[in-house]
């Protein structure tokens, strides 16, 4: 695209496991750091970010889960018609969550919804449903071709889907690692791309260990294609909803590879995951103490700067600036 994108991981408008998301408890997000005074934290003009640290799947067959997460500290949630429903119950879920996402009951939480995928029974009716109630966005699972996201573009539209109801790609299988650049660049409606790690682990006969090396190469084509077409990415879920300790791992990760949020499948998730993906303070700190010091040294004709002994130049304060507006939509959620 020749115009200029927005940071990636903000922009505004997930592969879960076969036995579906699970509910219950979960203690209050952390906190974020305080917003950022001094430098702007997005340049002039720029629109608002939206974070995307934690994308809960929440299954669409379950009435109470669906008001549940009207509660929870979720940035974006998932409203599931696939995996979540069993098939005597997908036209019973379809209404529900169809008429949950209309709702506009979940305050500042993007709402999505996950139909079924393209060739099932159910994909078409869900394709409906989903236009007529205008969620922010519709979670498309193997989605292998550039075909495939314009197919759901072309269905969208024809069914009078609103201009802000976007696409969201889910990468699950081989043939669509491989082919993400094309599917990445296929949609001016396409935003954000999702790792089905679950499903690709399965195609690769790969098991799941600690680190993920089996997926990483996956993992890697994934956000290049993202990068390079400014869009969204968000990581897949982790299976073990009793292990936070594996689980903060793997968001650690995933934040270093580059991501910009993780689906999650459970609530208790939810706390590690949005204190993971934001800015601490002392990366707040530290993005305005380089963007102090390269606004002065432009002031005195340098081009460059020095903090605490490293060169800071102008990629550095685009970094800093996106840490300080990340910071400032986690502190303000819509």
């Amino acid at each position: 695209m020749s115009t200029p994108q927005p940071p990636a991981g903000t922009t505004p408008a997930a592969g879960t496991p076969a036995e579906g998301p699970h509910t219950g408890t979960t203690t209050p997000a952390a906190a974020p750091a305080a917003a950022p005074a001094g430098p702007a934290a997005s340049p002039a003009g720029a629109p608002a970010l939206r974070p995307r640290r934690s994308v809960l799947y929440m299954p669409g067959a379950n009435e109470r889960a669906l008001d549940k997460a009207r509660t929870l500290p979720a940035d974006a949630l998932i409203l599931d018609l696939e995996d979540a429903v069993a098939p005597d119950a997908k036209a019973a879920a379809r209404d529900r969550v169809a008429a949950a996402a209309a709702s506009g009951a979940y305050g500042h939480r993007e709402v999505t919804i996950r139909v079924n995928g393209p060739g099932t029974a159910w994909h078409d009716d869900d394709l409906r449903a989903v236009a007529a109630a205008g969620p922010a966005a519709v979670v498309v699972p193997k989605v292998d071709s550039a075909r495939t996201v314009r197919q759901v573009e072309r269905a969208l539209e024809a069914a009078g889907a609103p201009d802000h109801t976007a696409i969201w790609a889910m990468l699950e299988t081989p043939r669509a690692l491989l082919d993400a650049r094309e599917v990445a660049a296929a949609s001016e409606r396409l935003t954000v791309l999702v790792m089905g790690t679950n499903d690709l682990a399965k195609e690769l006969h790969a098991e799941h260990v600690p680190g993920r090396a089996p997926l990483l190469t996956g993992l890697s084509l994934a956000l290049l294609a993202a990068r390079e077409r400014g869009l969204v990415i968000l990581d897949g879920v982790h299976n073990d909803v009793r292990d936070l300790d594996a689980f903060e791992a793997e968001c650690r990760q995933g934040r270093q590879l580059g991501f910009d949020g993780k689906t999650l499948i459970h609530p208790a998730q939810l706390e590690p995951c949005n204190r993971i993906f934001a800015p601490s303070q002392q990366e707040v700190d530290r993005a305005r103490e380089l963007i102090a010091a390269f606004e002065a040294a432009v002031r005195e004709g340098r081009g460059v700067a020095t903090v605490g002994g490293r060169m800071v130049e102008n990629l550095h304060v685009e970094q800093a600036r996106r840490v300080l507006a990340l910071a400032e939509a986690v502190a303000r959620p819509e």
